[in-house]
């Protein structure tokens, strides 16, 4: 099992990297940012991009990436170039969480951009290969939402690719199947988090096993031993916090960092 944690950039930049860095020093495994344009008045969202590149810096260990990017939202050929530049920065540590993203509103109709589920699925799944292609050699994409030719330099460190995993919201089976035939998948449930019973049950849905290798990222639920959750198939616990409920959610997430294990 290993062990992140996922921060909402919605505070200071100062307060964000201070804990990205409080949770290397403290044994923490992966550090991961939201990724959202607005969100719940009066919460003032900064870039995770940009954070996670200072971050890369001031760290040496763990991995980090965005829990999630919603890519329907995000030119996936700029988003290719940006997941290459933080794993060059961070010397092979960047790992490319996706998925749909909400709110709908804030983050996509309020801004012009793809409101339906279904639309914004598809351009998951294109984006998802047209970023592939874009980091492992030369490319003449024609897909129904975008058309690229490209020959990206540098390509990543990490070879063939840097891994990706892929949210899907419990308990439905068609981000389950998306999220196989990547690296791994990023479990949903009520509130994020779902109980270890959950998980295993979601997971049983698999059409085929996983790899060995595949990662499943579990939110980890405050007092559930990690043991139920590795028997439950999590190969990740990540712990967050969510402003919308506590007030104090930096507190919350620093008081925890020093509990690890």
């Amino acid at each position: 099992m290993r062990y992140a944690v996922s921060i909402p950039p919605f505070t200071d930049v100062t307060t964000v990297l201070a804990l990205a860095t409080e949770a290397e020093a403290a044994g923490w495994d992966g550090v991961f940012l939201w990724d959202h344009l607005q969100w719940s008045h009066p919460v003032e969202p900064h870039d995770p991009w940009v954070l996670l590149g200072a971050a890369a810096v001031q760290t040496e260990r763990v991995l980090l990436g965005t829990l999630v990017t919603p890519l329907s939202r995000r030119r996936p050929w700029v988003v290719a170039k940006q997941m290459v530049t933080l794993d060059h920065l961070s010397n092979g540590r960047a790992v490319l969480g996706v998925g749909l993203g909400s709110p709908v509103d804030k983050d996509f109709t309020d801004l012009g951009d793809e409101g339906d589920a279904r639309v914004r699925a598809e351009m998951l799944d294109e984006s998802l290969d047209l970023i592939d292609r874009l980091w492992t050699g030369p490319t003449d994409f024609a897909g129904g939402h975008f058309t690229v030719q490209a020959d990206f330099l540098p390509r990543p460190v990490q070879q063939p690719r840097p891994p990706v995993w892929v949210a899907g919201v419990m308990p439905n089976r068609r981000p389950l199947q998306r999220a196989r035939r990547w690296d791994g998948i990023v479990p949903i449930g009520k509130g994020e988090t779902a109980l270890p019973a959950e998980l295993a049950d979601y997971l049983g849905r698999l059409e085929q096993p996983a790899p060995a290798d595949w990662d499943v990222v579990a939110h980890w639920v405050e007092g559930v031993p990690a043991q139920e959750y590795a028997d439950a198939g999590a190969t990740w616990l990540v712990l967050s916090a969510n402003p919308k409920t506590d007030a104090d959610w930096v507190g919350s997430i620093r008081s925890r960092l020093t509990s690890l294990r």
